[in-house]
């Protein structure tokens, strides 16, 4: 998928571990965890030798090389009542550098065509109540805001 002349959008592998795992540390230090860049690494390849979640990750033809400039992950789930797989929208990031260039539209549309595939009853996410720009992107592409329940967590 490409929107932008330089700029594409791809399921990631482990060819492309590396590169996602800089933008993964990024993404954790932007919700104010501490950087561990390794750490962050091995998460990342768990859970793609495990198929336990699908990534995927624009990336920016440079003259010097490929540079990543966003990811999302989606984590499956399922839907009893639907009898349908669920796709959980964990994360979402674009690099500082990237930002306001469509890169997280086109990684949410690739998210939703992906859905589409598998036969998915949908897409789910969460996002913090004062991050009012992603805010304005989910709901600019069609996501609406549960009105009707409450989510619960039980942290351990």
């Amino acid at each position: 998928m490409a929107f932008e002349q330089n700029i594409s959008v791809l399921k990631a592998g482990l060819n492309e571990l590396n590169l996602v795992a800089g933008l993964f540390d990024k993404y954790r230090v932007f919700y104010k965890q501490p950087s561990n860049l390794e750490a962050g690494k091995k998460f990342i390849q768990e859970r793609m030798e495990s198929n336990q979640s699908v990534i995927f990750l624009a990336i920016e033809n440079q003259e010097d090389g490929l540079k990543p400039v966003g990811f999302v992950q989606l984590y499956p789930s399922f839907s009893s009542v639907a009898m349908k797989k669920l796709w959980i929208l964990n994360d979402l990031y674009v690099d500082q550098a990237a930002r306001q260039k469509g890169v997280a539209k086109a990684l949410m549309q690739k998210a939703k065509e992906y859905a589409l595939e598998t036969g998915a009853k949908g897409l789910a996410l969460e996002t913090a109540v004062d991050n009012k720009k992603a805010q304005q992107l989910y709901e600019s592409i069609g996501y609406e805001k549960a009105e009707d329940v409450y989510h619960y967590n039980l942290l351990l």
